[in-house]
């Protein structure tokens, strides 16, 4: 295709896309989701402050990541799951159901093309409505507030990387069904069904819970943890180009069903073989200022020298608190230090409410170079000194905490009349006068 035919079609789904009302709904609603959610993080992060009058609760675990970004962020995940589906079924549908999809079959260049040149419009799109939360953070900065640059764009990233996926999935439901409402039931239906595996995880653990790790909302957590790993940002890559290759394969209205669904089987083949490939990557970058994703620095150089795999089995049910503080708080970190982790969850039910005194419930055995060592403590230190012992490792000196927190007591000056005033005039002042031109 030559850059003038791509410069064209570009103009082209971007004139497609101003004139979708679905696009300005989602402008307009944008500004005053991420203004609720800004507003309530600061007056809840004024309180947790002392408000002005007190000292701080307890300042070390004041973040603005946890306690503003991660809140008012959250009003993204919300549009994406939502209201961005909805603008980009209409880049497809429409086209299907008008016949405007033969015409564009016709132009120079390849169908990849034409539907790539859809994303970077839809990606392009999601970019502006950052907007109100850039404006968040710039609004945070003026009240004196603290921001670590590595964890606002990890979690920028991370919801941009999420929006993207709603968008493949999105277009991959328009091109496979009929209408806009079919594939917004086939969207929605996939939204359900992530949502459904993360509660069924919850209370099984082990493989299913690692599974788990990569729907959307809990892939996104990760980012708001401020951990940007490999294998996730990987795997959800995958997806998305797997959404606009299904398109791909279901637009060619020339080529007969047979056809199109053989090479459907084909590519999931490859997606499912490539995802596992990717949930085995194992570098990941802890971005946090306060290194929550991380062992303590002379910690992680003892545990780099230890070069024989860890096997570890766990007796503790899914839903008991233990196993999740433990998953959470070091068998993750152990994952980002150790070459090899194996974990084996010997629990038999579910709660652990009828585990007889004679299977052990509770205990935990770390193995390594065919010793054995038993402790039913969750504690970081703990763990680490089993894990010592077994490798012949000297335990380093305890480190400090140094993290000092950020408390600040202010108000959400001017964020009202922002996003609840401003943002939503000016968004209706342009959408009448596109309108106007384009009339």
């Amino acid at each position: 295709m030559h850059s003038l035919s791509v410069s064209e079609l570009f103009w082209k789904e971007w004139r497609e896309l101003f004139a979708s009302r679905s696009y300005w709904l989602l402008l307009l609603l944008i500004g005053p989701l991420v203004g609720q959610a800004f507003i309530s993080a600061v007056a809840l992060y004024a309180e947790a402050s002392g408000n002005g009058i007190g000292p701080a609760a307890l300042a070390q675990g004041l973040t603005p990541l946890d306690g503003i970004l991660v809140p008012t962020f959250g009003a993204y995940d919300l549009a994406a799951t939502f209201f961005l589906p909805f603008v980009a079924i209409r880049l497809i549908a429409s086209e299907k159901q008008s016949g405007a999809l033969k015409l564009l079959l016709q132009l120079p260049g390849s169908l990849s093309a034409k539907v790539a040149i859809k994303g970077v419009v839809l990606m392009a799109g999601w970019l502006l409505t950052l907007i109100p939360g850039l404006l968040a953070i710039v609004l945070w900065k003026t009240y004196s507030g603290h921001v670590y640059a590595p964890e606002v764009l990890n979690l920028l990233f991370g919801h941009f990387l999420r929006a993207m996926l709603s968008v493949g999935i999105a277009v991959a439901a328009a091109a496979l069904t009929e209408s806009s409402a079919s594939a917004a039931i086939v969207t929605l239906g996939f939204t359900v069904g992530s949502w459904a595996l993360d509660f069924v995880a919850a209370g099984r653990g082990g493989r299913m819970q690692q599974l788990a790790n990569y729907t959307p909302t809990a892939a996104l957590r990760f980012f708001e943890q401020g951990l940007l790993r490999l294998s996730t940002t990987l795997v959800m890559i995958l997806i998305v180009v797997a959404g606009f290759a299904t398109a791909v394969i279901w637009l060619q209205l020339g080529q007969t069903f047979r056809r199109r669904a053989l090479r459907s089987i084909a590519l999931l083949f490859v997606v499912v073989v490539g995802a596992v490939a990717a949930g085995n990557v194992r570098a990941s970058w802890d971005l946090s200022e306060n290194r929550r994703n991380s062992f303590s620095r002379a910690d992680e150089a003892a545990l780099q020298q230890i070069k024989d795999p860890l096997h570890i089995t766990v007796n503790l049910a899914p839903e008991d608190p233990r196993l999740t503080d433990f998953e959470q708080n070091i068998l993750k970190k152990l994952r980002r230090n150790l070459g090899e982790v194996k974990v084996d969850y010997a629990a038999g039910s579910q709660t652990g409410l009828f585990e007889g005194a004679e299977d052990h419930y509770g205990e935990i055995w770390y193995e390594m170079r065919g010793q054995k060592i038993m402790d039913r403590s969750t504690i970081e230190q703990v763990v680490l000194e089993q894990v010592y012992k077994l490798a012949g490792v000297t335990a380093p000196a305890a480190e400090e905490d140094n993290f000092p927190g950020y408390p600040l007591a202010t108000r959400a000056r001017g964020a009202t009349w922002i996003f609840y005033g401003i943002w939503p005039l000016l968004t209706i002042l342009f959408w009448w006068l596109i309108r106007r031109e384009r009339n």
